[in-house]
């Protein structure tokens, strides 16, 4: 395989309701995101993942897209995101967009017409099915956000499937047309000059086509919420998806060059089954992502065990890649705490392969309490209580210690974490212990060292040493003391 760019580049997730406000309404967008470009490349990575920017009525805040080709005006015009990833480029940056193909808004014109009626040209765009023979659902499959995957529609006397939000209608993979019409979206944003795609819950484009009932979870307990009441043998990961994912494959890599475009899957699935959507190399996705730091227990042992059957299981020619952070998971420091969550970033950005980051985990935001009336996650709304909400994860980004963090002019969407003041940018850049500044040294040292981005790894267990000879070395600020723990939080090393 030619190696690519992003096998020794770095990968920064930004959410762009939270991440700068340039109108003043407290949402984020691209103006604002434009306007903090010099930051992101100050830290060292190499790409930007944008989360959707695309038009949405918001029912689950961009997943819900009514318009594949469209910027969300909440967001910007596009000629806003022309300008944003012309100086995304400028500065030798990539930028990645957010591709949801599993479902789109039910107020895209795709469904407005396939819910019109049963003979509708692109009734068959998404997936319904009669009612089962005694009424009801067609069978036991469940929501992602709770209740049932099926919605009564009584228009057209049959149910449409989606396997999140009511508004979420599942699109129909298995139509060719529908399928020719997402791979010209596809050729849309590539065409436009972007450089890949993370694509949105790529395991579950593919449903049986008996649609029979999912086994019940024997396993199931009322606080995982009602997604786990059945285990989704038949509703995702069907054998059938491979293809799918080979011909997005031959479109990405008729771009660019030999500079590839990346193809990013999101996939939660076990190790045997992810390793299955890198394909042979050549036909799967790039790197389906792995999100192993942030669903582990954080046990040493533990996390070194995975890492050797992670190493194991990659197919040949297949590249690793490690997230310890995203905008559906909790905050790493709000999971671990920041002694931890600088251990973290230690070992996300000296593992071989391609790390992801997570706006606002490189300072250090930890957990966030939303009250009940500021709570805006439709999950958390449909299953109160449970600790599923996702606006934790997803409150502003802290600049400094102005009104609203710098971050807005106005109330943000979502409220700060309570020490912004003192967690924030522009503090942290003055603290050289900072945990930010132990992300930029860490992002410096990878992009110097060929061995931390790319070479191979070997545990050291029951305390053997690190390293040969030399003096003790901070891994976090770098500077030389002779006790165990520097004054910045982060154990010491034998450096050589």
């Amino acid at each position: 395989m030619t190696r690519c760019w992003w096998e020794g580049g770095t990968i920064y997730q930004v959410y762009p309701r939270s991440f700068q406000d340039s109108a003043g309404d407290g949402i984020g967008d691209l103006r604002g995101m434009e306007q903090r470009l010099d930051y992101i490349a100050s830290l060292g990575v190499d790409a930007i993942w944008l989360s959707p920017i695309f038009p949405s009525p918001m029912a689950d805040f961009g997943y819900d897209i009514a318009d594949y080709r469209g910027i969300e005006p909440l967001f910007g015009t596009q000629a806003d995101f022309d300008s944003l990833l012309a100086a995304v480029h400028a500065r030798g940056l990539k930028l990645l967009l957010d591709f949801v193909p599993n479902h789109s808004s039910d107020q895209h014109p795709w469904f407005i017409e396939s819910r019109s009626s049963r003979n509708a040209p692109k009734r068959d765009w998404y997936i319904w099915h009669d009612p089962a023979p005694g009424g009801g659902p067609p069978n036991n499959w469940t929501s992602d956000f709770g209740g049932s995957a099926w919605e009564y529609d009584a228009a057209t006397g049959q149910y449409y499937l989606h396997a999140f939000l009511t508004q979420q209608p599942d699109l129909n993979w298995r139509n060719p047309e529908l399928r020719a019409a997402m791979h010209d979206v596809m050729r849309f944003w590539l065409d436009r000059g972007v450089d890949g795609f993370r694509i949105d819950v790529l395991w579950h484009i593919c449903k049986s086509l008996d649609f029979a009932d999912n086994p019940l979870n024997p396993d199931y307990h009322p606080s995982m919420g009602e997604k786990f009441l059945v285990l989704q043998t038949h509703s995702t990961d069907q054998p059938e998806i491979h293809a799918i994912v080979r011909d997005m494959r031959t479109i990405a890599d008729s771009y660019r060059g030999g500079d590839r475009c990346v193809l990013i899957g999101e996939i939660c699935l076990p190790l045997p089954r992810l390793m299955t959507y890198y394909g042979n190399g050549s036909d799967g996705v790039h790197l389906p992502f792995n999100f192993a730091l942030i669903e582990t227990a954080w046990q040493a042992r533990t996390i070194a065990q995975f890492i050797e059957e992670y190493e194991s299981a990659l197919p040949p020619g297949a590249w690793p890649n490690w997230v310890i952070g995203s905008h559906d998971a909790k905050r790493v420091a709000g999971r671990l705490g920041e002694p931890q969550a600088r251990v973290a970033a230690m070992l996300l950005l000296t593992l071989r392969g391609t790390p992801t980051l997570y706006q606002g985990d490189e300072i250090g935001i930890g957990a966030v309490d939303i009250l009940p009336d500021m709570i805006r996650d439709p999950r958390e709304l449909r299953e109160p209580g449970l600790g599923l909400g996702r606006d934790p994860a997803r409150t502003p980004m802290a600049w400094d210690g102005s009104p609203h963090a710098g971050f807005s002019t106005a109330k943000p969407w979502l409220p700060l974490h309570a020490d912004w003041r003192t967690r924030n940018v522009s503090a942290q850049l003055e603290d050289p212990h900072s945990i930010l500044m132990l992300y930029r040294n860490l992002l410096s040292l990878r992009r110097d060292s060929h061995e931390l981005a790319k070479g191979p790894y070997e545990p050291c267990l029951d305390g053997a040493p690190l390293a040969s000879s030399g003096d003790d070395v901070c891994c976090g600020c770098r500077d030389a003391a002779m006790s165990s723990t520097c004054v910045c939080g982060v154990a010491m090393y034998r450096g050589p």
